[in-house]
């Protein structure tokens, strides 16, 4: 069987449909009425002879026959974006526009001034930056980059990692004042914690070849880094968090540091991105951007604690 224009444009439609988890929002996507995508959807079963989705008014599911076709389909998408990407690569200056998400906390302290500075240097390229601490789901919003604290599991995402941010553990002089100061490991579970929802239960520090897990438990919990880090600087409890947080207010003398001799587990900093996207100019110029601005953030921070220490 021939293949025509007209069912190359129904296998791309096909691929947007099941990526973008509904009729409508492939509609959207696409440019296209929701009329036209179930028309390609229709004519695309009528010439292949099988049935390839199972739908109701709430949700559509892959027959078998409609999964191992679409993983053709989304080859063909992916083929067609990258050839596009190469002609964007050959201008000499990138431009076009960036979707960029990233959690509430480390957007405004890190990513945020970041850009700034990227765009002074790229002023063709436009910026939509969504600050959430929700994860997002990249391909059905149209998000080129998605930093995030982790890697996702996901076969259908790539990612880079961007940087390593440190950590340490950290309370209020006013908590210290009625609570005590802890000076080993064992001394944490006394205490009281402003727990973060979106990480583990516990904590681990090491020293030399020896490590130590502590329970975290609080009458605060909360799934925003900055209210973590304003709660615990209210006197509510010890806390773990990214020494770029914290250091400015150890400084102001709002926070201040245990336990410093002991290690505490790093946040690596990932940028996850819809596959194929690797090859646009403007991504990655942005993301070799932003792994050299954060690696010169963290030598200059680690700078100024040592001058700090030694003072």
């Amino acid at each position: 069987m021939n293949l025509s224009f007209e069912q190359l444009k129904s296998m791309v439609v096909f691929a947007q449909v099941i990526e973008q988890g509904n009729l409508t929002a492939a509609a959207k996507h696409i440019g296209l009425s929701r009329a036209s995508v179930s028309y390609h959807l229709k004519k695309l079963e009528s010439q292949l002879g099988v049935k390839l989705l199972n739908r109701s008014t709430r949700a559509i599911a892959l027959t078998e026959a409609g999964a191992a076709y679409y993983q053709s389909c989304r080859i063909i998408a992916e083929q067609a974006n990258i050839a596009n990407l190469q002609m964007e690569n050959l201008k000499n200056e990138p431009e076009g526009l960036l979707k960029i998400t990233c959690p509430v906390n480390v957007g405004l302290q890190m990513v945020v001034p970041a850009l700034n500075n990227f765009r002074r240097l790229y002023p063709k390229i436009e910026l939509d930056v969504m600050l959430t601490d929700e994860v997002v789901n990249i391909m059905q919003e149209g998000i080129d980059l998605a930093i995030r604290g982790a890697p996702l599991t996901d076969s259908g995402l790539q990612a880079s990692k961007l940087s390593t941010f440190p950590t340490c553990l950290c309370g209020s002089p006013d908590y210290f004042a009625k609570r005590g100061r802890p000076t080993t490991p064992s001394d944490l579970e006394a205490h009281d914690w402003v727990v973060y929802k979106l990480t583990a239960g516990a904590i681990t520090l090491s020293k030399g070849s020896r490590s130590y897990s502590v329970a975290v438990k609080g009458s605060i919990s909360t799934n925003n880094a900055a209210a973590r880090t304003a709660f615990i600087e209210g006197g509510h409890g010890l806390g773990r968090i990214p020494l770029y947080d914290a250091w400015p207010k150890i400084q102001a003398g709002l926070l201040e540091r245990v336990l410093e001799d002991y290690h505490l587990n790093n946040i690596d900093i990932y940028g996850v991105f819809p596959p194929g996207s690797a090859s646009s100019k403007k991504l990655r110029v942005l993301i070799d951007f932003l792994k050299d601005y954060f690696d010169k953030t963290d030598r200059q921070a680690m700078k100024n604690i040592r001058l700090s220490n030694k003072g």
